[in-house]
């Protein structure tokens, strides 16, 4: 097991704006796991932090981005264009900083929307969707299932069954986990999330696919 370091920021620097990266590293990194959070919410949610540790356990570099837009404190990521921009901006400024380390990325809701949707641009090995937002309430006909087939690389997703954003289709992602009794939060047992996110990246590291 990994022994992680202790927690460092770095400054990021996007074309709208700038972001801000909480970075957990380990003695002899594996990976680099880059996750960031939902439309309203921080990178201290219990699922993101239950990622961390459990990446951290198996060898990964963890770096929890908080987005232009939450910088600004709007509730709302506004144009999906402008967020892709400064996320791929973001990206490979943290790639940067750790060269030669394989790329994942994912988040939490509109972060795992987000980390699809900049996959291949990004050259990330994998993407982990937590929470992934299918539909809005109550409209399942304006599905997103298009973002989870479009992000090129393997994607994990893993959502609750009582989520009101739906549920995607196990054909839609390489893996798909729906854990019982968890809504959109995540947060009923993180740690249970934790652990799927790792044995899945485990399972790719030993491989060598990540």
């Amino acid at each position: 097991m990994s022994t992680r370091s202790a927690a460092s920021v770095m400054d990021l620097t996007t074309p709208h704006g700038p972001a801000v990266a909480e970075i957990d590293e380990v003695a002899d990194p594996r990976f680099l796991l880059v996750l960031t959070h939902g439309s309203a919410g921080g990178v201290d949610v219990p699922d993101l932090l239950a990622v961390r540790d459990a990446a951290v356990g198996i060898g990964g570099v963890v770096a929890r981005v908080l987005q232009p837009f939450r910088m600004r404190g709007a509730r709302a990521p506004g144009s999906a264009v402008k967020q892709d921009e400064a996320w791929a901006t973001l990206a490979g400024e943290l790639q940067g900083r750790y060269p030669g380390l394989p790329l994942v990325q994912g988040g939490r809701s509109n972060g795992a929307r987000v980390a699809c949707r900049t996959a291949r641009q990004v050259r990330a090995e994998a993407v982990v969707a937590l929470a992934f937002p299918l539909h809005p309430p109550g409209r399942p006909d304006r599905s997103r299932a298009g973002e989870l087939r479009a992000a090129g690389v393997d994607v994990l997703v893993v959502n609750g069954d009582r989520d009101p954003f739906g549920v995607p289709e196990a054909a839609d992602a390489t893996r798909l986990v729906v854990l019982p009794g968890e809504g959109h939060d995540l947060k009923k047992d993180p740690a249970r999330v934790g652990e799927v996110v790792a044995e899945w990246l485990g399972v790719r590291m030993r491989s060598g696919s990540a």
